[in-house]
């Protein structure tokens, strides 16, 4: 007989419009919630049986944080007995057990495609995030590599990047990796004309970038930039320049820490690959990244100047007009918080503070990662300014999102505000944060 938990969810729960559309979403909290109001099982068995805290379970249910990591999300689905379709995964081992009987909120329709995939956890594990999403199947490559075949990879290296919305870094390295690894095989061995080989190099390029970005926010920074220069080499190959720009722009963010002025150049740099035809959301992008250059080497006036410029990209663009996957995800609210961060980095909280404030209003607690990094910069900006109180609350907020994700990213901003505000031991609020800190 198949082991069933004391919190697998009834199928009358599964079937629930309200748990799917969570399900879909990744709201966990509203799932436990559902599941101890409407089948009483408690925050403290779904702890248990989840691995969470029992402390974070309650915060979950209340709407506060989200559960980002791959492992957790793996462990919350077997042990709430949620198969695996409903989260955008392949069919859980528990399912294949029940493979005689439509598992509990799956059609038989949904059992025959999904129930015979035994090796979920192995593949996760061996070959990386992307073989338990099925949705994410490469396509086998065809003796003779054609155009078309390069943009159904594309479109799949799309979707990847979208892992990136959720999961950090420690979680999709291995994924982008794998690709780059595939693609750089299909450039050595691959039959296809000189278009087709052009096409794919810059598909390697853009590949590439992503990697070292996913390197960059697991702590790999020797492998970030390593894969930065192999994205501008390649980027070089296939006479892309906007990808060749943006290979620049990744390398002064990488190198920023080390070698400010460096920095700046490789930002400058990046800029002068902008041309007429370069579209608006690449020139956005290329533009912030040099603002937060000039604002890391305290260049008031170039930071100014490069802000200005990425705005005027954005105000000025075409709707008809068409901008690569990789860049789409610059926006007003994206710039808007790249320029509360640059002057906090400017140490100027009065303008910092309220475009933080705004911009973050509207930053969905999904991106928990991104979120967390950027109140730590909203912490900072409140502590220059002498808000201690508000500093604290900021911090702590961070703190909960950054909670299991995969990027060491969060931390490291968030350790020294908590530095500064240990001066502040005497308020209750700064108390409560480090205490939660270090717990």
């Amino acid at each position: 007989m198949t082991y069933q938990p004391p919190t697998a969810l009834p199928p009358e729960l599964l079937n629930d419009e309200e748990v799917q559309r969570a399900l879909s979403d990744h709201d966990f909290g509203v799932v436990f919630r559902i599941a101890r109001e409407r089948a009483g099982i408690s925050y403290s068995k779904i702890a248990t049986e989840c691995d969470i805290k029992p402390e974070r379970v309650g915060t979950l249910a209340k709407g506060q944080g989200r559960i980002t990591t791959f492992g957790k999300i793996v462990n919350i689905a077997d042990a709430l007995r949620i198969p695996g379709h409903l989260l955008g995964l392949t069919a859980r081992p528990w399912e294949a057990d029940e493979a005689d009987g439509a598992p509990a909120g799956m059609s038989p329709s949904q059992n025959g495609m999904h129930v015979r995939r035994r090796t979920i956890l192995q593949a996760a594990t061996t070959t990386g995030l992307a073989a338990a999403l099925p949705m994410l199947h490469r396509p086998d490559p065809p003796r003779r590599i054609t155009n078309t075949y390069v943009d159904r990879l594309r479109e799949r290296t799309a979707r990847l990047r979208r892992l990136d919305d959720f999961l950090g870094g420690g979680d999709t390295y291995r994924v982008y990796v794998g690709e780059v690894q595939f693609t750089k095989g299909l450039l050595r061995s691959g039959s296809f004309t000189d278009e087709t080989r052009r096409r794919l190099t810059a598909l390697h390029a853009e590949q590439a970038q992503q990697a070292g970005w996913a390197a960059f926010d697991g702590g790999r920074a020797q492998d970030a930039e390593s894969l930065y220069t192999e994205s501008r080499e390649a980027a070089k190959d296939a006479g892309d320049a906007d990808l060749y720009g943006n290979s620049l722009a990744f390398l002064a963010y990488k190198t920023i820490a080390d070698d400010r002025r460096a920095a700046v150049d490789f930002a400058e740099d990046s800029c002068a690959t902008i041309t007429a035809r370069t579209p608006s959301s690449v020139r956005a992008l290329l533009y912030e990244r040099l603002a937060w250059a000039c604002a890391v080497d305290g260049q008031p006036t170039g930071t100014e100047r490069a802000l200005a410029a990425a705005r005027e990209a954005l105000e000025t663009a075409q709707g008809c007009e068409p901008q690569p996957d990789w860049s789409t995800w610059v926006d007003r609210t994206e710039l808007d918080i790249m320029t509360g961060r640059c002057w906090t980095e400017l140490r100027r909280p009065l303008r910092a503070v309220p475009v933080l404030t705004a911009a973050l209003d509207r930053y969905s607690d999904d991106h928990a990662r991104d979120k967390a990094l950027y109140l730590s910069w909203l912490a900072d900006a409140y502590l220059t300014a002498g808000e201690v109180e508000q500093a604290a609350a900021k911090a702590g907020r961070a703190l909960e999102l950054a909670t299991g994700v995969a990027s060491i990213r969060p931390r490291q901003r968030i350790d020294p505000i908590l530095g500064r505000l240990s001066a502040h031991m005497d308020l209750g609020a700064v108390r409560d944060v480090l205490e939660r800190a270090a717990g």
